[in-house]
């Protein structure tokens, strides 16, 4: 299979202006047609510096995938760091600057001079034509590899990734087989815990499993090389099963399911009403839920830490008060070297209580006490509805 590389070009990026969400799409991308990625990097309009980063990456790779940089102003600098890079000069097309005059009639708009730039491309390259905005694309190739510039703007690089450079792919590489990956989702366990679960399977090759920590749950990846999606859903399915063995009601979800909806789904499927008290917090868990649909209404916060005396005493009060069936309280308190979360729950049938402690950085302190009581839900209510079933 093909090596990847991809170069997200923009000053802006490297300022933290704005998001690198280009890079994300087209490794994605990538991925579901086989192509593996070795690298993904950013680099400023610097022409000299970008020219650099592309000879290194074609020493490397088969592919090089580049966005942004090729707007109409002088700090656009692909087509001259592409061109610097191939050992060429940048030539005038004629008809990607009719392209670039009918776009901007549609627009109802006369292009300025400095549009003209977009209608240069290195010597000798391929023009990616773009229907979708004033930025053409290009390809040059060499010796087999071959760089692929895309304009920056998301819209219009995810339009002409699908229309032209993976049919282009395609045709160039041969491309055979799909990369697929499948994320089981953990909660209430930390990560050294799953490890130990799993160490054997992350030795694997093909298909590989690895760990992803995020505060309060662990996301376990199980990704598949295969020549069809059928035959990597099936090598994804036997390390699934034998997965679940090992780690059992810990896996609340997987790929886009969340700890939010399965908390909210157990709720439910109880046909009770809930209502969420948090101090200290932020106001993380209620900020995570609103999304989902509970209402402010059945949510309330305090920046005081409460002790877990004192949620317990106001949970009772507040679930009698409200006529909820469920009621949740998440106490957040800092320590001298670490935070101490409190939780409290109760149930029409029962009540729980737990006190966790996290040493990592303050600022991820209220997501993991979202997530540490979005999992103290969860399991609290599937436990009182097997015990009810019983």
């Amino acid at each position: 299979m093909p090596v990847a590389e991809i170069i997200a070009i923009g000053t802006e990026l490297l300022l933290g202006e704005i998001q690198d969400t280009n890079t994300r799409y087209l490794a994605r991308t990538l991925r579901d047609y086989g192509i593996d990625l070795y690298r993904t990097m950013i680099v400023g309009d610097n022409v000299e510096r970008i020219a650099r980063m592309l000879q290194e990456s074609l020493e490397r790779c088969d592919i090089i995938i580049t966005t942004g940089g090729l707007g109409p102003t002088v700090d656009d600098p692909t087509r001259q760091a592409v061109a610097m890079a191939m050992g060429v000069e940048i030539e005038f097309q004629s008809d990607l600057w009719d392209e670039i005059m009918a776009r901007y009639k549609r627009y109802g708009r006369l292009p300025t001079e400095n549009n003209k730039r977009q209608a240069f491309i290195p010597k000798g390259s391929i023009p990616i034509h773009n229907p979708v905005g004033t930025a053409p694309g290009f390809i040059v190739e060499k010796s087999g590899k071959c760089i692929i510039a895309l304009p920056g703007v998301p819209r219009e690089m995810e339009f002409l990734t699908h229309e032209t450079v993976i049919p282009y792919l395609k045709s160039h590489f041969n491309l055979v087989g799909t990369i697929k990956a499948r994320v089981l989702h953990t909660s209430g366990i930390p990560e050294s815990q799953v490890d130990m679960w799993v160490s054997d399977l992350e030795l694997l090759k093909n298909p590989t499993v690895g760990l992803l920590a995020h505060p309060g749950q662990i996301d376990i990846r199980i990704t598949a090389k295969a020549q069809s999606i059928e035959e990597a859903d099936r090598m994804i399915d036997g390390i699934e099963d034998e997965i679940r063995k090992r780690v059992g009601d810990a896996i609340y979800g997987k790929d886009q399911e969340t700890l939010q909806e399965a908390a909210l789904a157990e709720v439910k499927s109880n046909q009770w009403t809930l209502f969420i008290f948090e101090s200290g917090t932020q106001a993380e868990l209620q900020k995570s839920l609103q999304p989902y649909g509970l209402g402010q209404e059945y949510t309330l916060y305090q920046p005081a830490s409460l002790s877990l005396p004192e949620l317990k005493q106001f949970i009772h009060e507040v679930r009698l008060e409200k006529g909820v069936d469920v009621a949740l309280g998440v106490s957040l308190r800092q320590g001298v070297d670490q935070m101490e979360l409190f939780l409290y729950l109760e149930t029409p049938d029962n009540s729980y209580e737990s006190s966790r402690s996290y040493g990592g950085s303050p600022a991820l302190g209220p997501a993991w006490s979202a997530n540490s009581g979005l999992d103290f839900l969860l399991r609290n209510t599937r436990k009182g509805r097997k015990e009810n079933t019983q």
